[in-house]
């Protein structure tokens, strides 16, 4: 419990801004929701030959998670011209900011991703059958999170 009388409730997960700069509708985009914002570093275990106490853990390669958008498809096609261009051969990385906002929408925290391609675009099933909006999913590969 805070001692100063300030309380520190967290933020609320529908508070956040996408950044990609290059893409000129999405420059500051809306979306419906982002994950991927973690990274894991592998353990190596290591028998040492005539130690039968314990196992050595060694510290292995860092993996980062693939960044994952979705958004409500519209008129805008940025990102899956973004995509098209990358499996044309016209590659492309970029970086770009995710920033967890608060009430009042102002930044407490920022993310920039690092050497961004997209590896992945999907359009949701289309049905008659429902009344849902059409979702645009787009996959980022990238190189890393850096805490701004």
């Amino acid at each position: 419990m805070p001692t100063s009388g300030q309380r520190r409730d967290p933020f609320p997960v529908y508070c956040f801004q996408v950044e990609i700069p290059g893409l000129v509708e999405v420059a500051t985009a809306f979306f419906k929701s982002v994950s991927g914002l973690k990274s894991e570093t592998d353990v190596v275990d290591f028998q040492e030959g005539g130690q039968n106490e314990f196992t050595h853990r060694l510290v292995g390669p860092t993996k980062w998670a693939n960044l994952i958008f979705k958004r409500g498809f519209s008129q805008s096609q940025e990102l899956i011209k973004w995509r098209q261009d990358w499996v044309s051969g016209k590659r492309e990385r970029r970086n770009g900011t995710i920033s967890q906002l608060n009430t009042k929408l102002q930044p407490v925290a920022s993310w920039e991703f690092i050497d961004g391609w997209p590896c992945k675009w999907e359009l949701s099933e289309m049905d008659a059958s429902k009344s849902e909006l059409a979702i645009e999913t787009l996959e980022i590969a990238h190189h890393g999170l850096k805490l701004k």
